[in-house]
């Protein structure tokens, strides 16, 4: 009896798909370098222009190295500016916006993504699309709204909505809550419905459902969304300028104005002061980074 041996032969390997992804992911690598650089370019060139006197860029011009570096931009912006009052400000607008378009948003999206009723996706609709609008076009309704909104004297020097903090929260609010209700509504949809129908068998009310079952577990995508509404509504220029007459009551990124000359600029000192405006900023996101990057993580990883 003898054994009879098959020889199976192995096609060669082909190195062609290996290539082709390691071309995708170097030309990947290379427009995101690409595209990173263009990005801290304008904030590389601020820092360098603030650094220098005015003097140095009049006479070599702002594309040059010569002269020399210091800090006295900085020190003069921080001491003409009144960067002090004008951060109280900032902060007075931002955190009561930051907090009630989390709040409002949170619990639209509750109502969209847990609950199945007729005008669900319309109203998400209508909250996506209000953020298409350009806030140019509705500047002047809004202007004619609050100026004719009338407040007791105690609240407004003018007693209307006009040269008000309320004004600026309210529209800053009315912006934002859209792009979170979008985002929310997401991220609630993949929180399994049994636990909002255990809850429901168990007599918890809809608040309650809301409150201690659904919003908690909306933590993480809160965080992420709270470090975005911070920055958004911290760097806001326009509305504050639309509705805000008093200087003293001009947020930071609005007042920086201030340190503009009426016939010459000094674009150094522009420069030294828009790099301050910065600061917070950097330092909130620096301070939430862990949650901001949970929270887009565990929302990719559960939708």
């Amino acid at each position: 009896m003898t054994a009879t041996t098959t020889s199976v032969r192995i096609p060669p390997h082909d190195p062609t798909p290996l290539r082709r992804r390691g071309k995708r992911r170097w030309g990947t690598v290379l427009f995101l370098t690409v595209m990173a650089v263009l990005w801290l370019l304008p904030l590389v060139w601020t820092i360098y222009t603030s650094l220098r006197p005015k003097a140095d860029t009049d006479k070599y011009g702002y594309f040059s190295i010569a002269g020399h570096f210091g800090f006295q931009n900085f020190v003069d912006a921080w001491t003409e500016g009144g960067f002090l009052t004008y951060f109280g400000n900032s902060v007075i607008i931002t955190v009561p916006a930051v907090l009630l378009t989390l709040f409002f948003a949170s619990m639209m999206a509750f109502a969209v993504a847990r609950f199945s009723w007729r005008f669900n996706v319309t109203l998400l609709i209508m909250f996506t699309a209000g953020n298409l609008l350009p806030p140019q076009v509705l500047a002047a309704p809004l202007f004619e709204l609050f100026k004719h909104t009338n407040l007791p004297y105690s609240i407004s020097d003018s007693g209307t909505l006009l040269n008000t903090y309320v004004s600026v929260i309210a529209v800053n609010t009315a912006f934002q809550i859209g792009f979170c209700t979008f985002v929310l509504s997401n991220f609630m949809k993949a929180i399994p419905h049994e636990l909002t129908e255990a809850a429901r068998v168990d007599g918890a009310s809809v608040w309650r459902q809301y409150w201690n079952i659904i919003l908690p577990l909306t933590r993480p995508a809160l965080a992420a969304l709270g470090t975005l509404e911070v920055i958004f509504i911290y760097n806001d220029y326009f509305w504050p300028l639309i509705f805000i007459q008093s200087g003293d009551r001009l947020p930071v990124t609005t007042a920086i104005n201030n340190l503009q000359g009426q016939f010459l600029s000094n674009y150094n000192l522009l420069a030294a002061g828009a790099t301050i405006t910065v600061i917070p900023t950097l330092v909130i996101y620096l301070v939430l980074q862990r949650q901001f990057v949970a929270g887009l993580t565990l929302g990719a990883s559960k939708g």
